[in-house]
C-alpha cells in the first residue's frame, strides 16, 4: 500500500528536516533522496529537496525539484520565491518573468513583495529599466517600510547613472534600518562610482562592522586597497574573502592579481585556473546578464593564454553593453500553413487591388468567420452579393450571420442558398443543424433524411443522420446510422468515434476503450481517439492518465489546432491546477490569439490565479470578437462578473440582446447585472417580464427569488422559490428551496423538500449531497452517513461524498472512516481536503507517522486552510515537534477564518505559548 511506503520514507524526511535546520545541506539531500526511493511522489520531500539543493548551490536540480513539487500540487506560494531564484541563477530571467506559476497576482502580500523584487532584478538584467522600477513600485505599495524595496532601486539607478535617485533610495533604506549592512554597502557603492572614495570607504567599513561576512562590501574594499596600493590590507582582506566565500571567483581573481603584482607567476596562474574552473561550467545564458563575470572569465582565459575562450567571453561581455536585449520578430506564414490571421492579411491586401474578385471575397469571409469576426464577414459578403449573387456567397453570408447570433437572418440566407442550388451540401448540412438547434427537429431530421436518400452511399451523410438522431434522443437509431457509415467507409473514423461517445454515454467504458484501441492501432496519431481515451480515463477517476492522453493529442495535433490545449486547460482548472491551466492557455494563445474559446479559458485561468485585472482585459478582447453572438456574450458576461466588472458584463449583455433580443440566458443575466449596478427597479421589471413570457419555466421565478433574497425579503423569496420548484421541479430548484428554508430556520421544511424530490428521483445526487450536508450541520451524523451511503450506491466514485462520509464516520467513531478516506484518496490523490481527511483519520486511530506525512502534504497544497494547519499542529505536538506546531497554529489563528476545531486550536496555542 502507498501508505506503508509513506511510513518508510517518514524517518528519512524527519532526519533530513533536522539536517536542513542545522544547515547540513549535503546530508539533508542524501536523506531526501533516500525518502524519494520509498515514495517518489512525496510532495513534502520534493519541496524540502528543492530548498536543500538551492542552499547547496545546485540551482538546476533545485529548479527541477520545485517544478516537481508544483506538479504534485504544492500551493505555489510555498515555492515561487525559491523557484524564481533558481531560474535567475541559471540566467533564465525571461523564462522566470513569463512562468505562469511565478506571477505575483493572487499570492500573499509578503510573497508578492519578494516576487516583485525578484522580477525587478530580472527585468534590470534584461535592460528593462522602466518595468523594473514599476515592479519595485508594486513592492512598495505592499510595504514601503521594508528596506529591501528601497535597496532594490539602487543598482538600477547606478546602471542608468542616476546617482541622485540612487542616494535617495539608499538613504530611505538607512532611515528604516540604520543597522542594516546591505544598506551601508549600497550607499558606499554609489559614492564609489561618483569618485567619493573616502565616503565609500567609510560606508564599506560600517557595513563590515555590522556584518563581517558581507562579501560584496569586502570585495569593494579590496578594490579601494588596490587603488591606493595598500597591498598588506588587500592581502588580508583577500584571505578573509576566500575563507568566507571559497567559491567566489572574484576572490580567486584578486588572489591572482596580487600574486602577479608580487611576481609569483605560478601562484597567479593557479588562481586564474580557479577562476575558469568556477566560471566555465556556468551556462552562458546566466553569464550574459552578469557582465562583470563575463569580463572576469575573459581576462582569466587571456591571462592563461587561451585566446579562443577569452574572445568568447569578451565578445559576450560587449553584447551586454546596450542595457536592453534587441529582439526581432519575423513572421512569414501563408495560407498553406493554416495560419488564419496571416491568410486574412494576405487576402485583405489582395482585395485592395482586386476589389471585384468574388472568389477571394468569399474566401476572406470564411477567414473572418474562423477568426470570430462575424460582423465583418457578413458586411463583406453582403457587398459581394450585390456584385454577383451566387449560392456559395449566400452560404458564407448565412454562416457569418449565424456566427454573430442572427439566427433568423442565417436561416433566410441558407434557405436561399439551398433553393438556388440544391447541390449546396454545406448549406443544407448547416441548415439542417440550425433547424435542430432552433427546436425544429422534424424539419431538420427530414432535410438530413432527404440528403441521405439522394446520396445513400455517402457515409458522411449517414454519420450526420446519426448525429441528428442523437439530438432527437434516439440513441438506438443513431447507433445504426453510425454503424452504416462505418460499413460504407471503414476509414471514416468519425463514425467510430461517435459510436465511442454513445458507449461513454451508456457508461460502457470497456467497449469504448476497445473501440479506441483499434482506432489507435490503425493510427496512433489520431488526436480525437487520444482525446476520447482521456475521457475514458477521466470517467474512471484517473486524472493523471487523462492528462497524459490529452497531452499526446495536443503533441500530435497541427500547429493551429487548439482543441486539445483547451481541453487540457479545462482539465487543469477542474483539478485545481490554475498555474498549469494558465501555461496551457498561453500555448493556445500563441497558436491563435483571436480564438474566443481560447480567450474564455485563458480568462478562467487568470481568474483562478487571482488576476482579475488581466481577466478583464482578456474578456474585453473576447467581447469585441464575439460581435452579437448571444451565447458567447453571455459566457463573457458571466466571467466579467467573476472578475468584478459589472459594467463590462452589462456591455456584453447589451450586445447579446441587440443580436438576439429574446435570448433567455441574456435576459436573466442582465437582470442580475442591473441589480448589481443598483438599478433595482429595472432588474425587477425584467424579472417579471421573464415570468410573464415563460410562466412554465423555473428561471423567472428563481430570478425573482434571488432578487428578493438580496433585498432581505424572506417571505417573497421563499414564495418565488416554491413557485419555481412547482412549475419545473429539478435538482436546482430543490436545492435553492432547501437553502432558503434552512436559512430561515426551517430545518424540517428543508428536509421535507429533499425527501419529496428523492421520492420522485431517488438517484438525484445533488439533492442527496445537500440532504447529507443538512443532517451533518444539524449534528445528525447517522442520518448524514445514510444519505452519503445512498448516494455512493449509484455513484461509488464520488470523491466529495466519500470524503464527507469519512468525516461523518470520524464523528461517530466508526473505524470504517479510514477505509472510506483511503478510497477517496485513491480517486483524488492530489486533493488537499481528501489528503487532510485521510491524515486526520490516521491520527484518530493512533497512526501518527502516517498522519504527519499526509498532513504535511495537505498543508503544502492549501497553506491558507486553517483547519489543515490545525490538524497538522495537533499531530506535530503528538510527535514532539512543538516549535513547528506553534508556528502552524499561529498561522491558522491569524487567518481569522472560522473552522471546525478552532476552539481546540486556540487552547492548544495557549498551552504551547
Amino acid at each position: 500500500m502507498a501508505f506503508a511506503q509513506g511510513n518508510m520514507s517518514s524517518p528519512f524526511y524527519e532526519d533530513a528536516l533536522q539536517r536542513f535546520e542545522k544547515k547540513d545541506y549535503p546530508g539533508s539531500i542524501i536523506q531526501l533522496k533516500n525518502a524519494l526511493k520509498q515514495t517518489p511522489n512525496n510532495l513534502p520531500v520534493q519541496l524540502l529537496l528543492g530548498k536543500a539543493l538551492l542552499e547547496n548551490g545546485d540551482v538546476v536540480a533545485a529548479e527541477v525539484a520545485f517544478n516537481e513539487a508544483l506538479r504534485l500540487g504544492v500551493n505555489r506560494a510555498e515555492v515561487v520565491v525559491q523557484l524564481g531564484q533558481s531560474m535567475v541563477a541559471q540566467g533564465k530571467q525571461q523564462d522566470m518573468l513569463s512562468h505562469p506559476a511565478l506571477q505575483p497576482a493572487g499570492l500573499p502580500n509578503g510573497i508578492q513583495l519578494k516576487m516583485h523584487l525578484l522580477r525587478a532584478g530580472a527585468q534590470a538584467d534584461l535592460g528593462q529599466t522602466a518595468p523594473a522600477l514599476l515592479s519595485i513600485d508594486e513592492a512598495r505599495r505592499l510595504d514601503n517600510r521594508s528596506p529591501e524595496v528601497w535597496l532594490a532601486e539602487v543598482p538600477i539607478r547606478i546602471r542608468s547613472r542616476q546617482f541622485t535617485e540612487a542616494l535617495q533610495a539608499a538613504d530611505r533604506a538607512l532611515g528604516i534600518a540604520p543597522q542594516l549592512a546591505e544598506a551601508h554597502y549600497q550607499r558606499g557603492s554609489i559614492l564609489h562610482v561618483q569618485g567619493d572614495l573616502n565616503g565609500a570607504r567609510a560606508s564599506y567599513t560600517r557595513a563590515l562592522q555590522l556584518d563581517a561576512g558581507h562579501a560584496e562590501a569586502l570585495i569593494a574594499q579590496i578594490g579601494l586597497h588596490l587603488d591606493a596600493n595598500r597591498m598588506d590590507d588587500a592581502v588580508r582582506d583577500v584571505a578573509t574573502l576566500r575563507r568566507i566565500s571559497p567559491k567566489e571567483p572574484r576572490g580567486s581573481y584578486l588572489k591572482a592579481l596580487l600574486a602577479e603584482r608580487q611576481g609569483r607567476v605560478p601562484e597567479a596562474q593557479a588562481a586564474l585556473r580557479e577562476v575558469t574552473a568556477l566560471l566555465d561550467p556556468v551556462p552562458m545564458s546566466f553569464m550574459r546578464y552578469r557582465s562583470q563575470l563575463l569580463m572576469l572569465n575573459g581576462l582569466a582565459h587571456h591571462g592563461l593564454n587561451e585566446p579562443g575562450k577569452a574572445r568568447q567571453y569578451l565578445e559576450a561581455f560587449l553584447r551586454t553593453q546596450p542595457n536592453s536585449p534587441v529582439s526581432r520578430l519575423l513572421a512569414r506564414i501563408y495560407l498553406s500553413t493554416g495560419s488564419v490571421n496571416e491568410a486574412g492579411t494576405l487576402l485583405e491586401n489582395y482585395l485592395k487591388s482586386q476589389p471585384g474578385d468574388g472568389l477571394a471575397s468569399n474566401l476572406l469571409g470564411s477567414v473572418y468567420i474562423a477568426q470570430g469576426k462575424h460582423a465583418r464577414a457578413a458586411a463583406l459578403m453582403q457587398q459581394t452579393i450585390k456584385l454577383q449573387d451566387l449560392a456559395d456567397y449566400r452560404t458564407t453570408l448565412g454562416m457569418s450571420l449565424l456566427g454573430s447570433g442572427q439566427t433568423t437572418g442565417a436561416l433566410t440566407e441558407l434557405e436561399a442558398a439551398y433553393k438556388k442550388d440544391p447541390k449546396q451540401l454545406a448549406a443544407a448540412i448547416v441548415l439542417s443543424q440550425l433547424y435542430l438547434h432552433e427546436g425544429q427537429q422534424a424539419k431538420g431530421l427530414a432535410l438530413i433524411q432527404t440528403l441521405v436518400k439522394q446520396q445513400p452511399a455517402n457515409a458522411s451523410l449517414h454519420k450526420l443522420l446519426g448525429m441528428a438522431l442523437v439530438q432527437n434522443g434516439d440513441a438506438q437509431a443513431a447507433r445504426a446510422s453510425f454503424e452504416k457509415a462505418a460499413q460504407l467507409s471503414p476509414e471514416l473514423t468519425q463514425a467510430q468515434l461517435h459510436l465511442v461517445r454513445l458507449d461513454l454515454e451508456a457508461r460502457a467504458l470497456h467497449a469504448a476503450e476497445q473501440r479506441l484501441t483499434r482506432l489507435l492501432k490503425a493510427n496512433p496519431r489520431n488526436t480525437e481517439a487520444l482525446a476520447e481515451m482521456a475521457r475514458v480515463a477521466d470517467l474512471r477517476g484517473k486524472a493523471a492518465e487523462a492528462q497524459t492522453w490529452l497531452e499526446k493529442a495536443r503533441d500530435n495535433s497541427g500547429p493551429r489546432e487548439l482543441r486539445w490545449n483547451l481541453a487540457l486547460v479545462d482539465l487543469h482548472l477542474r483539478a485545481g491546477r490554475p498555474e498549469q491551466a494558465l501555461a496551457e492557455a498561453r500555448i493556445a494563445q500563441g497558436k491563435s490569439s483571436d480564438n474566443i474559446t481560447g480567450l474564455l479559458l485563458y480568462s478562467r485561468a487568470q481568474l483562478a490565479m487571482g488576476d482579475a485585472q488581466g481577466a478583464r482585459g482578456t474578456l474585453g478582447r473576447a467581447t469585441r470578437l464575439a460581435d452579437f453572438d448571444a451565447d458567447l456574450q453571455v459566457d463573457i458576461a458571466s466571467q466579467q462578473l467573476a472578475a468584478h466588472n459589472p459594467d463590462g458584463a452589462y456591455y456584453s449583455l447589451d450586445k447579446a440582446l441587440t443580436g438576439q433580443p429574446d435570448s433567455l440566458p441574456a435576459q436573466v443575466l442582465m437582470a442580475r447585472v442591473e441589480f448589481q449596478r443598483g438599478e433595482v427597479a429595472k432588474a425587477e421589471q425584467r424579472a417579471r417580464s421573464i415570468v410573464q413570457k415563460h410562466p412554465r419555466r423555473a428561471v423567472g421565478h428563481m430570478l425573482m427569488g434571488d432578487l428578493a433574497s438580496a433585498q432581505n425579503h424572506p417571505g417573497p423569496a421563499l414564495e418565488a422559490f416554491r413557485k419555481a420548484h412547482a412549475v419545473e421541479p429539478s435538482s436546482g430548484t430543490t436545492l435553492r428551496l432547501m437553502q432558503t428554508l434552512e436559512t430561515q430556520g426551517n430545518d424540517k421544511g428543508a428536509r421535507e423538500a429533499a425527501t419529496q424530490r428523492l421520492r420522485q428521483m431517488p438517484k438525484d445526487a445533488v439533492v442527496l449531497h445537500a440532504l447529507a450536508g443538512l443532517h451533518a450541520r444539524a449534528g445528525r451524523y447517522t442520518d448524514a452517513g445514510h444519505s452519503y451511503q445512498a448516494l455512493l450506491l449509484f455513484q461509488p466514485q464520488d470523491v466529495s461524498a466519500l470524503n464527507n462520509l469519512a468525516n461523518v464516520q470520524l464523528k461517530l467513531g466508526d473505524k470504517g472512516a479510514l477505509q472510506t478516506a483511503e478510497k477517496a484518496h485513491g480517486l483524488a490523490p492530489t486533493n488537499a481536503l481528501v489528503i487532510d481527511t485521510l491524515g486526520w483519520a490516521h491520527h484518530h486511530f493512533g497512526q501518527h507517522d502516517l498522519a504527519l506525512s499526509l498532513l504535511r502534504d495537505a498543508r503544502l497544497r492549501e497553506p491558507a486552510n486553517p483547519e489543515i494547519r490545525y490538524h497538522l499542529a495537533k499531530v506535530l505536538v503528538q510527535t514532539g515537534r512543538q516549535g513547528e506546531a506553534l508556528e502552524e497554529l499561529r498561522e491558522a489563528m491569524k487567518s481569522g477564518r472560522p473552522f471546525e476545531g478552532a476552539g481546540d486550536a486556540e487552547q492548544l496555542l495557549k498551552s504551547l505559548n
